[in-house]
């Protein structure tokens, strides 16, 4: 057993019979929304993958500790303590454990941890990707390199509208990922269905995919797949005002200088401002999609 490596007595009886099991990741609580929207949506995403078959396992760093499976006291303080706690990546995991530190997981550190504990399955909003100008800023999600790596399958609603999808899924290609639209032949873009690029194949049932997943797996193929499942149609927002916020965010991004990581947090919060919340709604119903097929997917995985 890793000695940083600390599996919820829930999700670890879960892990050990052979129950579906379902990570989630803690940046979505402590830096995609406000308090107290960010503990309640944590608390229902939980809900609704255990009201489809499954158990959750929310991810992040404790007491020093890689935490698979939070305490709702858990999520509540990372809701609480917001923007304060830090943003984890692959990179950052070693500093924070070696002082005590807590951190919220991204997509890349979700997976790291996942894997670690034996979780194949991960439900979330969207992935990072190619940010715009990444010919000269180099901005590439560690999220990407991460599901290279990691044998983690990733539900999300594709990648943010933000980033460049072209070049991330052309970033995809050359790493050998896979990307399956889930009854789409277009991969999403966050709050939107359409993007205008197509997904490498689709399938149109959970058992579908779980078997696409084990073939690759077994047969010795290492990485993650992106499952990538369209925000509902009654749920997502009128496109044009989105796209509006998306611009206006980015270009107010450029001119006071926000890079890295905090990019993504900074255009969430600003499109939701532009949008009057619209966006936040549609994040919200997007999390809950994924989390429904991410444990139907779990659930076909140990059948």
């Amino acid at each position: 057993m890793n000695p940083f490596l600390e599996i919820s007595p829930s999700v670890n009886e879960a892990l050990q019979g052979g129950q579906p099991v379902v990570a989630l990741e803690s940046t979505i609580i402590s830096h995609g929304m406000p308090y107290p929207q960010n503990v309640e949506t944590a608390l229902l995403v939980e809900k609704t993958v255990r009201e489809n078959g499954a158990v959750p396992a929310t991810i992040a760093i404790l007491d020093g500790k890689m935490k698979a499976g939070l305490s709702e006291a858990e999520i509540e303080y990372l809701g609480k303590t917001g923007r304060s706690v830090a943003k984890v990546s692959r990179r950052d995991l070693s500093f924070l454990l070696a002082n005590g530190q807590p951190g919220a997981t991204t997509v890349a550190t979700t997976m790291l941890i996942a894997e670690l504990a034996g979780i194949r399955i991960f439900a979330t909003g969207g992935i990072g990707g190619v940010h715009r100008g990444a010919a000269e800023t180099m901005d590439i999600s560690a999220d990407l390199q991460e599901l290279a790596r990691t044998s983690v399958a990733v539900v999300c609603a594709g990648a943010k509208s933000i980033l460049d999808l072209g070049l991330t899924l052309e970033y995809l290609e050359t790493h050998g990922v896979p990307v399956i639209g889930y009854q789409t032949d277009e991969f999403p873009a966050f709050y939107t269905r359409h993007s205008g690029h197509a997904v490498d194949r689709r399938y149109d049932s959970p058992a579908e995919i779980a078997k696409m997943l084990k073939t690759k797996w077994l047969a010795g193929l290492q990485g993650g797949v992106i499952i990538a499942n369209p925000i509902p149609e009654a749920h997502e927002p009128e496109v044009a005002p989105i796209q509006v916020a998306t611009e206006t965010a980015i270009a107010e991004a450029e001119r006071v200088g926000i890079r890295g990581k905090e990019v993504s947090p900074f255009l969430l919060a600003k499109i939701k401002e532009l949008s009057g919340g619209e966006s936040l709604r549609a994040n919200i119903e997007l999390v809950l999609n994924n989390a429904r097929l991410g444990a139907r997917l779990a659930v076909e995985m140990v059948k």
